[in-house]
């Protein structure tokens, strides 16, 4: 199996400690495991950075930007500036998603040699 990261997945937070811990383990699960999970902490209030950090010992794939509050769009560019996937992709802190979710898209954007691959989440 390849080190090379296939996906990099961008989780904007902003006091998001409700969601956060139901998003991550839906990513930290997933079939494809050559992804990095990069955390925009984006100034929360709340406990989300401490559940970010708890996870980040957890799993060497999080990697975890903490930043004061500027918004989702500033904290998704700052994700991508960090990115070192293939293919990036965009998960919000009160999703979570199902464990073939990352394999499906990444096989249907190699597969077809697309440049994009868009779903329900």
């Amino acid at each position: 199996m390849s080190n090379k990261i296939k996906v990099s997945v961008i989780l904007p937070v902003y006091n998001a400690e409700k969601y956060i811990s139901a998003a991550l383990e839906s990513l930290i699960t997933q079939t494809l495991t050559e992804i990095e999970i990069i955390c925009v902490n984006d100034g929360s209030k709340d406990n989300s950075k401490q559940i970010l950090q708890e996870f980040e010992k957890k799993d060497a794939r999080i990697k975890i930007i903490d930043k004061e509050n500027q918004g989702v769009w500033k904290a998704r560019i700052d994700g991508i500036k960090r990115a070192e996937g293939e293919y990036i992709t965009f998960i919000d802190s009160d999703d979570y998603v199902k464990e073939n979710f990352l394999e499906s898209l990444y096989k249907n954007i190699t597969e077809n040699n697309s440049d994009i691959s868009i779903c329900r989440i």
